[in-house]
């Protein structure tokens, strides 16, 4: 298109502003993810219906069928954007912390702990949406599971284990930590701890590097 320079390409393609097509659509899923997270985190899940999203969101519904075909696929996007912003965070902190056990162990369960609770929606979906179904269960056990083989990964870089296919004990030990922490954080977010946020990361801090240690002088 000549002249006005504001559209170019076919209508699937077409670019309005410098903005293409599929980028405006990742604008309108974002939009719609960032209303679910509002909707689900200050209302409830039973909130969560398409006209109120696209309410939310300020989308027409024939935009929320662009990205979604259920509430389901909502939850699980969302769920996935926030094991996302997990993992970032974890490397990002892990990557520029004391290089002892406790201080990486801690710098890691801090920024996890510290994203979950400081946008506490961000941890109602993570850890309540993901239990409101069978198919929603079986994506945050994956995702637990993805986790736990960080924490694994980590500890077999960070301890020097030269076969960690050896002892399944480090598998069994990853799944064990990030399983108790994700039940320990729900319990702690439904007031059943009595402990401070600094108070929880620091016994956390304490089972890992615990659990860690005495797994390393087995192996060594």
């Amino acid at each position: 298109m000549r002249g006005g320079g504001r559209a170019t390409g076919g209508p699937a393609s077409r670019t309005y502003g410098g903005i293409s097509a599929d980028e405006r659509r990742a604008q309108r899923r974002a939009a719609l993810l960032e209303a679910a997270l509002e909707i689900i985190g200050t209302q409830g899940l039973a909130k969560l219906t398409v006209s109120g999203l696209c309410a939310k969101a300020g989308l027409n519904e024939r935009y929320y069928y662009e990205s979604f075909d259920s509430r389901d696929a909502v939850l699980t996007a969302l769920i996935d954007t926030i094991a996302e912003e997990l993992a970032i965070a974890i490397v990002a902190a892990v990557g520029t912390a004391p290089k002892d056990s406790r201080g990486t162990a801690r710098a890691a369960i801090a920024a996890g702990i510290h994203l979950l609770t400081d946008d506490p929606r961000k941890a109602k979906v993570a850890l309540v949406a993901g239990m409101a179904t069978p198919e929603l269960r079986a994506r945050t056990t994956e995702t637990v599971r993805v986790f736990a083989r960080m924490v694994a990964a980590e500890g077999i870089d960070f301890y020097g284990i030269d076969d960690p296919q050896s002892d399944p004990a480090i598998d069994f030990r990853a799944n064990y930590l990030v399983g108790g922490l994700v039940q320990t954080l729900t319990a702690w977010l439904q007031g059943e701890l009595p402990l401070t946020r600094d108070e929880l990361i620091e016994h956390t801090t304490d089972v890992f590097v615990l659990l860690g240690e005495d797994l390393a002088r087995r192996l060594g």
